[in-house]
């Protein structure tokens, strides 16, 4: 991916399971920040989003200890397989797009996964996946996590809340009010003390107005209609 941020993070972990077809019991990141919120040794906060992707897909996120390469021992070593027999074998190749070096690291996974490991009889990484994982795996569920952005927001003297430029309306009886906004591509919904009191369609146009008409005060909703 270009960055290590969160859309980038969450995206590479949907793009993992669809790859396996199936969801681990437990993902073991390293603290970095897309993952955790508060670093700790022993009781990490996890970023909320990375969170709702877990609760999304039935697993338990757990990173591994700073400075404790052993808690992912088998991830370290998939880490130098990958290094020498993918990224060694793209040292003298040119690429102009993220799309087509992606294209050329899928084929030479493939290789990687199908080649037969002497030590282990001839058998390969596929064949040991396909035996002992892939049966271990749970189902992916029936639509893969929209990455969601999670942010506070005030409810101002009109009922409504400014979210990336733009105001959508909540029940008038909230002004004032402090609330969560779940924010995804498509949707916008507004969180009051765990309980949703507002969704709409996201829009992207900046300094305009979303408003439902249920939300407004009885005055207000008599203009509206006069209007109308």
């Amino acid at each position: 991916t270009l960055t290590q941020r969160l859309p980038d993070f969450i995206g590479s972990h949907t793009r993992a399971f669809a790859y396996f077809c199936g969801v681990p019991k437990m993902t073991v990141p390293d603290q970095l920040r897309s993952a955790v919120s508060v670093p700790c040794r022993y009781e990490p906060t996890i970023n909320r989003t990375y969170a709702e992707l877990g609760r999304h897909y039935g697993t338990a996120i757990v990173p591994a200890r700073p400075g404790k390469p052993r808690d992912k021992a088998k991830v370290e070593v998939g880490v130098q397989v990958a290094q020498r027999w993918i990224l060694a074998r793209l040292r003298n190749e040119t690429f102009f797009s993220l799309e087509t070096l992606n294209a050329r690291i899928a084929e030479l996974l493939e290789d990687l996964n199908a080649r037969p490991m002497k030590r282990l009889g001839g058998v390969s990484r596929r064949d040991l996946f396909e035996r002992y994982d892939r049966p271990a795996l749970s189902a992916l569920p029936s639509v893969p996590y929209v990455i969601s952005e999670w942010l506070g927001a005030k409810v101002a003297p009109d009922y409504h809340v400014t979210l990336f430029h733009h105001h959508y309306s909540v029940p008038y009886s909230l002004c004032g009010e402090d609330v969560e906004a779940r924010v995804t591509s498509g949707t916008v919904e507004v969180i009051r003390r765990g309980v949703r009191v507002a969704s709409h369609a996201r829009s992207y146009e900046k300094y305009k107005h979303t408003t439902v008409e249920a939300h407004m005060p009885e005055a207000h909703r008599a203009v509206f209609e006069a209007g109308d």
